[in-house]
This record gives C-alpha cells, sequence and structure tokens, in this order.
C-alpha cells in the first residue's frame, strides 16, 4: 500500500500530494497521515534545483489522463480537509464525505485514490484538469457551477447563514450588511449570492478567503479581524463547537443542494449513471440518513454554552487525566474519547465527586454496583474508571445481537444512566409507537414517556427521569465530537509547497528538464 505519492513537475508547477491509495482492498479506504511531508521537502527541493535537475519519483503518473469511472477500476475523488468532509481522529480517517465515498467505491468493488485540494479554485481546476474522476466535498450546487461541471443528483440541503460574534452589533437585514466587513470562502457560491445582491445594494463588499473551509471565516470573525462571514449551515453547526463565540444572525439565499461534481466531457453520462444510481439506493436504504446521524446528529442537541466550559476544562484539566484514561479505554477496548466523555458527564472529571443519591467518583457508581465491579474505593480514579468502563461493556454485550452501531451505543449510554429495564420498556413504548426499537432517534423520542403518568404506569419497571437519559446522551455524544476535534488545526494537512519561493531567483526562472 502506498500511503503518499508524490509527483515532481516541472518548476512552475505547484506540488500536489496523493492521499490513500489503496491497492489490497477494493472499496476501503487506508489514510496515511502526512506527518513529515512539509517538514522535508524543503531540504529535498533545495537539494534537487542546486544539482540543476529534477528526478521524476518512481509511481508517479500524469493523473490529467484518467482512464474511465468503471466498477472494478481504480476511482479518483478530489475533497477537502475539513470537518464536514474528510478528516483525521488520530490516525483514523473519519467525515461525512469521507463515509460516502467509501459508500459509493464498496459498492462498485472499487479502489480508492483520494486527492486533497487546499481551495475551491484548486479543487475545481483539479477536476477540470482531469486529475479526479470526481469532487466530494460538502460541494453547493449552483449555475456557475453547473455551467462548467455536470452535477449529481443532491444528497443533502444546506441553508446559507450570516454569522457575528456574540456581542457585537447583529445584522438583522439585508440592508445591514452594507458598510461591514463581510468574509467568505473564495470560490463558494457565496460569492455568486453577494455579487447577485450587489445589484440592489451598490454599497455591499466583501473580502474572499482563499481556505479550503469556513473554519478559517469563523476564526476571522472570533478574532475580530472580520465583522460577518457567510458560511453553510451544516460546516456551522459542527464549526461553531469549536468556536462558540460565533453565533448565526440570519438567513442569506435559498437552501441549496450538495452535490458531487464530474468533469464535462464525453465519459461523463456512464460516469453520472454510476454515481446517481448509488446516491438513490443510499437514500433508499437509508445509509446516507445514518451517515447524517454518524456524523451531524451529535451535535444536534449541543449547547454553546457547554461547549464553551468544556473546551475550558479541556484545557485546565483534561491533560492530568487523559493518560489514566487512554491507559483504562486500552484495557476495555473503548475509544478513549467515549470514556473520558462519559467521565466528564458523571462528574467533570471529579474523583471525589458525590450527589444526594449516594453515587460517588470519577463515574458515579453506586455502591451497590461498585461492589458487584470489585470496586473497593469509588473515590480512587483508576479503580472507578476501571469500574465504570467494566459496567458498560456488560451493557453493551446485554442488548439484542442485532442491534449495530452507532446505536447500540447510544442505547447502552441510556442504560448506563437509568438501568436495563427502564430502556427495555422505553423500546417496547417505542414499537408500541410504530417506531424502531434498535435505532436510537426513535428510542430516544419515546424515553420521556417514562416520566409521563399517562405512559409510565403501563410499564414493566415503572417511573424512571427518561428526559435526563436523553439529556445524557446528547451531552456525551457532544463531548466525545469536541474531543475528536481537540486537534483538529494542528493536525489538518498542510497545504503544498510552492516550490518557486524556495528557490533562488536564478533557478526560478530557469526552465529545468524533467529526466
Amino acid at each position: 500500500m502506498l500511503g503518499w505519492q508524490i509527483c515532481l513537475w516541472p518548476v512552475s508547477r505547484r506540488f500536489r500530494s496523493n492521499i490513500d491509495r489503496t491497492a489490497a482492498e477494493h472499496g476501503a479506504l487506508f489514510p496515511a497521515r502526512p506527518n513529515t511531508y512539509n517538514q522535508g521537502m524543503p531540504l529535498l527541493l533545495f537539494f534537487l534545483a542546486c544539482t540543476g535537475s529534477l528526478f521524476l519519483l518512481s509511481g508517479c503518473t500524469d493523473s490529467s489522463s484518467l482512464p474511465p469511472m468503471a466498477e472494478g477500476e481504480e476511482v479518483v475523488v478530489v475533497t477537502r480537509n475539513m470537518p464536514t468532509t474528510y478528516y483525521f481522529e488520530g490516525d483514523r480517517a473519519s467525515g461525512f464525505e469521507y463515509g460516502l465515498i467509501r459508500a459509493f467505491a464498496r459498492e462498485y468493488n472499487m479502489p480508492v485514490r483520494i486527492k486533497v485540494a487546499f481551495s475551491l479554485p484548486e479543487l475545481f481546476e483539479m477536476l477540470a484538469s482531469g486529475e479526479a474522476h470526481l469532487a466530494a466535498a460538502g460541494l453547493s450546487q449552483s449555475a456557475g457551477r453547473d455551467a462548467q461541471f455536470v452535477a449529481s443528483n443532491p444528497y443533502l440541503y444546506q441553508q446559507p447563514l450570516v454569522v457575528y460574534k456574540s456581542g457585537a452589533l447583529r445584522p438583522r437585514s439585508l440592508d445591514a450588511l452594507a458598510g461591514r466587513d463581510i468574509v467568505v470562502v473564495a470560490g463558494s457560491v457565496h460569492v455568486e449570492t453577494l455579487s447577485a445582491l450587489q445589484q440592489d445594494l451598490p454599497e455591499l463588499t466583501w473580502r474572499e478567503i482563499h481556505a479550503a473551509d469556513s473554519l478559517e471565516l469563523m476564526q476571522l470573525v472570533t478574532d475580530e479581524k472580520a465583522d460577518l462571514a457567510i458560511v453553510d449551515s451544516i460546516e456551522f453547526s459542527i464549526q461553531q463547537q469549536l468556536l462558540p463565540r460565533v453565533v448565526a444572525a440570519m438567513e442569506i439565499g435559498e437552501s441549496s443542494p450538495n452535490v458531487w461534481y464530474l468533469p464535462q466531457d464525453e465519459r461523463s453520462e456512464a460516469s453520472l449513471e454510476l454515481v446517481n444510481q448509488f446516491i438513490a439506493r443510499a437514500t433508499e436504504q437509508g445509509q446516507i440518513a445514518q451517515l447524517e446521524r454518524e456524523h451531524f446528529g451529535r451535535w444536534e442537541y449541543a449547547s454553546r454554552v457547554g461547549s464553551l466550559i468544556f473546551q475550558r476544562k479541556m484545557r485546565d484539566d483534561l491533560p492530568q487525566w487523559q493518560p489514566m484514561l487512554e491507559q483504562v479505554a486500552e484495557e476495555y477496548q473503548m475509544d478513549w474519547r467515549l470514556l473520558a466523555a462519559m467521565a466528564y458527564q458523571e462528574s467533570h472529571w471529579n474523583p471525589n465527586a458525590r450527589s444526594h443519591t449516594g453515587v460517588r467518583g470519577m463515574m458515579m457508581l453506586t455502591g451497590a454496583t461498585a461492589s458487584e465491579l470489585g470496586v473497593e474505593d469509588r473515590t480512587d480514579a483508576l479503580q472507578s474508571l476501571r469500574g465504570g468502563a467494566r459496567f458498560f461493556k456488560n451493557l453493551l454485550r446485554r442488548l439484542p445481537s442485532d442491534i449495530e452501531e452507532p446505536d447500540r451505543t447510544f442505547l447502552a449510554l441510556a442504560a448506563y444512566n437509568i438501568g436495563m429495564g427502564h430502556l427495555e420498556d422505553a423500546r417496547i413504548l417505542t414499537e408500541r409507537a410504530g417506531g424502531d426499537p434498535h435505532l436510537w432517534p426513535d428510542v430516544r423520542a419515546h424515553l420521556p414517556k417514562l416520566q409521563n403518568p399517562n405512559h409510565f404506569p403501563m410499564t414493566k419497571f415503572g417511573f424512571a427521569q427518561g428526559e435526563q437519559a436523553v439529556s445524557y446522551v446528547d451531552n456525551i455524544r457532544h463531548y466525545e465530537g469536541l474531543l475528536s476535534f481537540q486537534n483538529l488545526p494542528e493536525s489538518r494537512i498542510s497545504p503544498p509547497i510552492q516550490v518557486d519561493a524556495l528557490l533562488p531567483d536564478h533557478l526560478r526562472r530557469a526552465e529545468l528538464p524533467i529526466l
């Protein structure tokens, strides 16, 4: 498997890197973290430039002449490195678009090669020049893009938003945008929206920021280096967790569909048919809805204030406990972020925490549960974490075997909070109401009935704080997501090196041959 392929072109051309080349397993993606490429490349380039020539590295091919997209053949996809599309959780790739690409590749038994673009203009340039079969990057459909590329059927919809920093002057109408320092992502459909508005509002101006996504725009607003930004609703819902001081002011323009784009050529019709058939099946079979729940659902009930407080606790308190959390999670084959989120929800990482109900410790165990789990001292953080992890894993095993992830984890979390008996009551109520007792969103909707006098008398285990269990799971999903994004700014893939900037003037102007 090749983690990286780096092709050296004439000096006037920009270096690009290819990520995720898989040769061993069709339809699977094995991302390689780009840790050392940008650090070592300047020395390599300087050495090669000083010798007067650039050597072509083995394994590189001219990607501008890709074979047609076909079942069983490699598919090359260009995307963006951002929280809503494609990013790394540690050494594991994640993201909604990543999951959708993987499902598409498996559907047609295709090996996958992913390329990362560092701006929207670069992404569409790569697509136009034939360097990728398709672009899957959370792209909004627009008339301007449709004139140059072929759009798939929609699979998501987003609403453009005007955002500002909480406490600053909030715009409440389109007229209020005039005279404000507005930033947008260069090449985004928001540039088209603002250009149309400018016809009726000549005083409207904006700055285009060359960035992969709106995270940099929101950082500018947070740092008060811009008044307002135009972002898409899905990106905002996630990235607000990282920058919670940025809030939505109002909607702007119409809701727009998200699509994949393909090059306009003689092969586009056959390629488009494969893509649209997959999107239709994935929609009908619930794959896209499942990916939405997995990647976006955790933010649906997130609290902005909760994000602010949790980020402070991550900075101040988590370093003390993270090694222990990672140790226990490894012992019980859990994601340490999930265990950390549970411990924070239970005690705010306080090993001496206690409540009026008698539960104590980092994982707030009852005396009886602690005895069953062999926990001698509930205020000992290591014992408490091990006991809580063991108890959670037992709940996972006790659930029906046909409940799949991630719903299995969410249901086990609810059982951790209110008990397996009450969870089973809620699942029965869900089924009686026509819902699916295997899906967390359906059970979540019926858990509050356990404290409703019209319903709980008819259940086996009676009254329970169903609303509390819902909040419990929602909060843990929120905290786990924030922990997943903990190092996102540092771990984002670095833009490719501009070779010209590394060379002396006399070499920068030279035309060097490829040998």
